[in-house]
């Protein structure tokens, strides 16, 4: 999908790559599968969080209880990088969202990276915090399903079966 103008950072000439009045199977039951993801993948960081937290112990005791202060940071030291691993990473999705389905494109249709994924996962979290309920009550309305925070950055999650059938049928 990159040319050698948007390989540069012109964006001049891109345009929406998803349209969902054209492509509409992208976008269908995209919101429940979502939330189910998010589900998974909270457990899975929980679930590191346990194993970080057995080594941020041992981390202590070694560091005479200086290691323990990493405690505070905890949650932040395995989400943000689960985050950039998975979302930012060549599947474009997390596990949660590879067991329900999706996969996260940018408006022009590129892959996100993982300074992106950072962001939205911030973003995501920040915006729940001051605006619930209203960042995911906006993509009920949304023609993308997007999220308030998808919309600011530019991404959207979509069904990957269906991505994969318009991609391949693009480049036929």
């Amino acid at each position: 999908m990159q040319n050698a103008e948007m390989a540069h950072g012109d964006t001049s000439n891109r345009t929406h790559a998803f349209d969902p009045q054209t492509h509409p199977a992208l976008f269908d039951g995209v919101l429940s599968r979502r939330f189910l993801a998010f589900l998974f993948d909270a457990v899975m960081i929980v679930a590191l969080m346990a194993v970080m937290s057995v080594v941020i112990f041992i981390i202590g005791i070694l560091t005479l209880s200086l290691g323990w202060a990493l405690y505070a940071i905890l949650f932040p030291l395995v989400a943000l990088p689960y985050t950039a691993l998975t979302l930012g990473g060549h599947k474009a999705s997390t596990p949660g969202m590879r067991l329900m389905g999706l996969e996260m494109r940018l408006w022009y249709g590129d892959k996100p990276y993982g300074l992106l994924a950072i962001m939205h996962a911030i973003l995501f979290w920040v915006g729940n915090t001051i605006l619930t309920p209203f960042i995911i009550l906006v993509g009920l309305f949304s023609r993308r399903s997007q999220l308030l925070h998808d919309m600011v950055l530019g991404t959207m999650v979509m069904d990957k079966d269906a991505l994969w059938d318009l991609e391949n049928r693009s480049n036929r």
